[in-house]
Protein backbone atom coordinates (compact mmCIF):
# COMPACT_ATOMS: atom_id res chain seq x y z
CA UNK A 1 0.00 0.00 0.00
CA UNK A 2 1.22 3.50 -0.72
CA UNK A 3 1.50 6.34 1.77
CA UNK A 4 2.07 5.97 5.51
CA UNK A 5 1.21 2.26 5.50
CA UNK A 6 3.79 1.46 2.81
CA UNK A 7 6.50 3.53 4.50
CA UNK A 8 5.79 1.85 7.82
CA UNK A 9 6.04 -1.64 6.32
CA UNK A 10 9.24 -0.82 4.42
CA UNK A 11 10.94 0.66 7.50
CA UNK A 12 10.02 -2.32 9.65
CA UNK A 13 11.13 -4.96 7.16
CA UNK A 14 14.41 -3.13 6.57
CA UNK A 15 15.11 -2.98 10.29
CA UNK A 16 14.42 -6.70 10.71
CA UNK A 17 16.65 -7.50 7.75
CA UNK A 18 19.51 -5.53 9.31
CA UNK A 19 19.26 -7.22 12.71
CA UNK A 20 22.05 -9.71 13.48
CA UNK A 21 20.48 -11.08 16.67
CA UNK A 22 17.62 -12.95 14.97
CA UNK A 23 17.64 -15.89 12.55
CA UNK A 24 17.33 -15.09 8.88
CA UNK A 25 14.06 -16.65 7.84
CA UNK A 26 13.32 -17.50 4.23
CA UNK A 27 9.83 -16.10 4.25
CA UNK A 28 7.91 -13.04 3.26
CA UNK A 29 7.17 -10.56 6.00
CA UNK A 30 3.96 -8.65 5.39
CA UNK A 31 2.80 -5.80 7.58
CA UNK A 32 -0.72 -4.89 6.64
CA UNK A 33 -2.78 -3.28 9.41
CA UNK A 34 -5.95 -2.74 7.38
CA UNK A 35 -8.16 -5.75 8.14
CA UNK A 36 -11.75 -4.68 7.44
CA UNK A 37 -13.82 -2.17 5.48
CA UNK A 38 -17.24 -2.83 7.03
CA UNK A 39 -17.15 -0.44 10.01
CA UNK A 40 -15.04 2.71 9.89
CA UNK A 41 -16.65 4.21 12.98
CA UNK A 42 -15.17 2.09 15.75
CA UNK A 43 -13.98 3.81 18.97
CA UNK A 44 -10.39 4.21 17.72
CA UNK A 45 -11.64 5.63 14.42
CA UNK A 46 -13.42 8.35 16.39
CA UNK A 47 -10.71 8.91 18.99
CA UNK A 48 -7.80 9.07 16.55
CA UNK A 49 -9.56 10.40 13.47
CA UNK A 50 -7.13 13.31 13.19
CA UNK A 51 -4.10 12.14 15.16
CA UNK A 52 -0.72 10.71 14.23
CA UNK A 53 0.62 10.07 10.76
CA UNK A 54 -2.56 8.35 9.59
CA UNK A 55 -5.84 10.19 9.92
CA UNK A 56 -9.09 8.41 9.15
CA UNK A 57 -9.66 10.51 6.04
CA UNK A 58 -6.12 9.90 4.83
CA UNK A 59 -6.49 6.15 5.38
CA UNK A 60 -9.59 6.08 3.18
CA UNK A 61 -7.89 8.26 0.56
CA UNK A 62 -4.84 5.96 0.48
CA UNK A 63 -7.16 2.99 0.06
CA UNK A 64 -8.93 4.64 -2.86
CA UNK A 65 -5.63 5.55 -4.51
CA UNK A 66 -4.38 1.99 -4.05
CA UNK A 67 -7.53 0.68 -5.75
CA UNK A 68 -7.33 3.41 -8.41
CA UNK A 69 -10.73 4.74 -7.43
CA UNK A 70 -12.04 8.29 -7.40
CA UNK A 71 -11.02 10.01 -4.14
CA UNK A 72 -14.28 11.96 -4.24
CA UNK A 73 -15.82 8.80 -2.73
CA UNK A 74 -14.02 9.48 0.56
CA UNK A 75 -16.94 11.26 2.22
CA UNK A 76 -19.45 8.53 1.33
CA UNK A 77 -17.13 5.82 2.61
CA UNK A 78 -16.46 7.65 5.87
CA UNK A 79 -20.23 7.87 6.31
CA UNK A 80 -20.54 4.13 5.71
CA UNK A 81 -22.67 4.49 2.60
CA UNK A 82 -20.72 1.71 0.86
CA UNK A 83 -22.05 -0.99 3.24
CA UNK A 84 -25.56 -2.44 2.86
CA UNK A 85 -27.49 -3.19 6.05
CA UNK A 86 -27.47 -6.90 5.27
CA UNK A 87 -23.67 -6.89 5.35
CA UNK A 88 -23.57 -4.93 8.60
CA UNK A 89 -25.85 -7.49 10.21
CA UNK A 90 -23.90 -10.43 8.79
CA UNK A 91 -20.54 -9.27 10.12
CA UNK A 92 -21.54 -7.63 13.40
CA UNK A 93 -20.63 -10.93 15.11
CA UNK A 94 -17.01 -10.12 14.21
CA UNK A 95 -16.96 -6.35 13.75
CA UNK A 96 -18.82 -4.29 16.33
CA UNK A 97 -17.93 -1.90 19.18
CA UNK A 98 -19.52 -4.34 21.65
CA UNK A 99 -16.63 -6.74 20.98
CA UNK A 100 -14.01 -4.21 22.08
CA UNK A 101 -12.98 -4.08 25.77
CA UNK A 102 -14.67 -1.29 27.72
CA UNK A 103 -11.40 0.45 28.61
CA UNK A 104 -10.92 1.24 24.92
CA UNK A 105 -14.36 2.81 24.47
CA UNK A 106 -14.15 5.99 26.53
CA UNK A 107 -16.15 8.83 24.96
CA UNK A 108 -17.35 6.59 22.13
CA UNK A 109 -20.57 7.75 20.49
CA UNK A 110 -22.54 5.35 18.27
CA UNK A 111 -22.82 6.89 14.80
CA UNK A 112 -26.06 7.81 13.10
CA UNK A 113 -27.29 5.24 10.56
CA UNK A 114 -25.74 5.79 7.14
CA UNK A 115 -27.71 6.08 3.93
CA UNK A 116 -26.73 3.17 1.70
CA UNK A 117 -25.65 4.15 -1.82
CA UNK A 118 -25.56 1.11 -4.17
CA UNK A 119 -23.24 2.84 -6.64
CA UNK A 120 -20.63 3.43 -3.94
CA UNK A 121 -20.92 -0.18 -2.79
CA UNK A 122 -20.36 -1.36 -6.35
CA UNK A 123 -17.20 0.76 -6.58
CA UNK A 124 -15.89 -0.60 -3.26
CA UNK A 125 -16.86 -4.28 -3.54
CA UNK A 126 -13.18 -5.24 -3.79
CA UNK A 127 -12.57 -4.07 -0.22
CA UNK A 128 -14.85 -6.81 1.11
CA UNK A 129 -12.74 -9.60 -0.37
CA UNK A 130 -10.73 -11.48 2.25
CA UNK A 131 -7.41 -10.57 0.63
CA UNK A 132 -8.25 -6.96 1.46
CA UNK A 133 -10.35 -7.48 4.61
CA UNK A 134 -8.97 -10.67 6.20
CA UNK A 135 -11.18 -10.14 9.25
CA UNK A 136 -14.10 -11.26 7.05
CA UNK A 137 -12.63 -14.73 6.43
CA UNK A 138 -14.67 -17.67 7.68
CA UNK A 139 -13.74 -19.56 10.86
CA UNK A 140 -12.26 -22.54 9.01
CA UNK A 141 -9.76 -20.18 7.36
CA UNK A 142 -8.94 -18.16 10.48
CA UNK A 143 -8.45 -21.34 12.51
CA UNK A 144 -5.63 -22.51 10.21
CA UNK A 145 -3.52 -19.40 10.72
CA UNK A 146 -0.17 -19.75 12.55
CA UNK A 147 0.82 -18.30 15.92
CA UNK A 148 0.51 -14.55 15.59
CA UNK A 149 2.07 -11.46 17.13
CA UNK A 150 -0.21 -8.42 17.22
CA UNK A 151 0.98 -5.02 18.38
CA UNK A 152 -1.56 -2.25 18.79
CA UNK A 153 -0.92 1.41 19.52
CA UNK A 154 -3.22 3.60 21.58
CA UNK A 155 -2.92 6.60 19.27
CA UNK A 156 -3.71 4.73 16.08
CA UNK A 157 -6.87 5.02 14.04
CA UNK A 158 -6.54 1.26 13.33
CA UNK A 159 -6.13 0.22 16.99
CA UNK A 160 -9.53 -1.45 17.18
CA UNK A 161 -9.04 -3.35 13.94
CA UNK A 162 -6.09 -5.00 15.66
CA UNK A 163 -8.15 -5.71 18.78
CA UNK A 164 -10.93 -7.31 16.75
CA UNK A 165 -8.46 -9.39 14.77
CA UNK A 166 -6.88 -10.56 18.02
CA UNK A 167 -10.26 -11.65 19.35
CA UNK A 168 -11.11 -13.40 16.11
CA UNK A 169 -7.88 -15.41 16.21
CA UNK A 170 -8.28 -16.33 19.87
CA UNK A 171 -11.90 -17.38 19.34
CA UNK A 172 -10.56 -19.85 16.77
CA UNK A 173 -7.82 -21.20 19.07
CA UNK A 174 -4.94 -19.46 17.34
CA UNK A 175 -2.17 -18.54 19.79
CA UNK A 176 -1.76 -14.76 19.94
CA UNK A 177 1.05 -12.76 21.49
CA UNK A 178 -0.34 -9.27 22.05
CA UNK A 179 1.37 -6.07 23.12
CA UNK A 180 -0.40 -2.73 23.49
CA UNK A 181 1.77 0.38 23.33
CA UNK A 182 0.12 3.16 25.32
CA UNK A 183 2.34 5.91 23.91
CA UNK A 184 2.54 4.46 20.40
CA UNK A 185 1.03 5.87 17.22
CA UNK A 186 0.58 4.57 13.69
CA UNK A 187 3.86 4.70 11.78
CA UNK A 188 6.09 5.27 14.81
CA UNK A 189 8.56 2.67 13.52
CA UNK A 190 9.35 5.03 10.64
CA UNK A 191 11.34 7.05 13.20
CA UNK A 192 13.37 4.12 14.54
CA UNK A 193 17.09 4.93 14.61
CA UNK A 194 16.71 8.66 14.00
CA UNK A 195 18.60 9.75 17.12
CA UNK A 196 16.88 12.58 18.98
CA UNK A 197 13.93 12.21 16.62
CA UNK A 198 13.36 8.60 17.67
CA UNK A 199 10.51 7.58 19.94
CA UNK A 200 10.98 5.09 22.81
CA UNK A 201 7.83 3.30 21.71
CA UNK A 202 9.49 2.48 18.36
CA UNK A 203 12.31 0.58 20.06
CA UNK A 204 9.79 -1.12 22.32
CA UNK A 205 7.77 -2.34 19.35
CA UNK A 206 10.83 -3.62 17.50
CA UNK A 207 11.98 -5.49 20.60
CA UNK A 208 8.59 -7.21 20.83
CA UNK A 209 8.80 -8.23 17.16
CA UNK A 210 12.33 -9.54 17.51
CA UNK A 211 11.50 -11.50 20.68
CA UNK A 212 8.53 -13.07 18.93
CA UNK A 213 10.71 -14.18 16.00
CA UNK A 214 13.36 -15.53 18.36
CA UNK A 215 10.71 -17.67 19.99
CA UNK A 216 10.39 -19.83 16.88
Amino acid sequence: MTGAGGTFATATCQELQNRTDIPKIRAQILIYPFVQAVNLNLPSHQKNASSGLLSLERMVSFTLMYLRKDCSLTGDILAGSHVPESMRLKYRKWIHPDLIPEKFKQDYKPPLPASYIPQVHEEMKETFETRFSPLLAEDDVIGRLPDTCIITCEHDVLRDDGLLYKKRLEDNNVKVTWHHIEDGFHGVLCFLGYGIFSFPSASKIMDHIVNFIKGF
